[in-house]
């Protein structure tokens, strides 16, 4: 496959795994599980943040988040300053394939939640759809569309693949990347469904396409998991909470 952007040639020192990188997965991994194992019984303790569960929730999520999006920074900077220069060269190319990209991700998941069944919501996003009901717009988009995406993409595209595929065939870490980004976005899940898991699965293959077709530019599937997450966000605010609740009833 050839690539749509003249990224320079990877650096083979760039692309080792190190002990930042294998701090900021761990502790990522390390989190994320043990809050879908134990969130329950740590509802007591987040209600200390805030008496509001909303605000508790979010305020968790933001700490987490923020801090490993601090470290990924840190661990990924030199090559997503790199990336960002690349892009800098083709600036139209940018603008037209990153709101592209998200069209074929919305395409591909209708076609496969079409072919596996009705459409359901995951337990992932009733919880977000619940959060936004109760927390401003301009405190999501941080959480939503800035730091999430930024975190997900260093550990999915840049760690997964992008130093993973060093030692194991790309097409396998690709797999690998499609795989867990979607385990992340299911687990804790009571009743899991193919149509729940299909619209991570396409957004997760569409990430994972753009980030190999722009020659491992991570700060492109940045931008267009990004945008994704924009227009969700915009989506979700602007449909009233009466309207959105008679959809889930038709949907389901």
């Amino acid at each position: 496959m050839g690539t749509a952007l003249r990224t320079p040639a990877p650096r083979p020192e760039l692309y080792r795994f190190s002990r930042l990188d294998y701090l900021t997965a761990g502790l990522y991994v390390a989190v994320a599980g043990f809050f879908a194992v134990f969130g329950s019984l740590l509802a007591p303790l987040m209600l200390r943040l805030s008496p509001n569960p909303a605000v508790a929730s979010y305020s968790v999520n933001l700490i987490f988040y923020g801090g490993i999006g601090i470290l990924a920074l840190a661990a990924v900077r030199r090559i997503a300053a790199r990336d960002l220069r690349v892009l800098a060269t083709r600036p139209w190319f940018s603008l037209l394939m990153v709101p592209l990209a998200v069209v074929a991700m919305m395409i591909l998941t209708a076609i496969l939640v079409a072919v596996t069944g009705p459409p359901q919501t995951s337990a992932n996003q009733a919880g977000l759809q619940a959060l936004m009901q109760q927390v401003s717009a301009w405190l999501m988009v941080p959480l939503l569309v800035i730091v999430g995406p930024f975190v997900e993409e260093y550990i999915f595209r840049h760690l997964l693949i992008g130093k993973l595929s060093r030692r194991v065939n790309v097409w396998v870490c690709a797999g690998l990347s499609v795989v867990f980004f979607a385990a992340l976005h299911i687990i804790g899940q009571e009743a899991l469904a193919l149509p729940v898991l299909m619209p991570y699965l396409a957004m997760g293959a569409v990430l994972v396409f753009v980030y190999v077709w722009t020659g491992k530019n991570v700060m492109f599937s940045y931008f267009v998991h990004a945008s994704k997450n924009l227009l969700a966000v915009i989506f979700l605010y602007a449909i009233p909470p009466d309207v959105m609740e008679q959809l889930q009833k038709v949907q389901g």
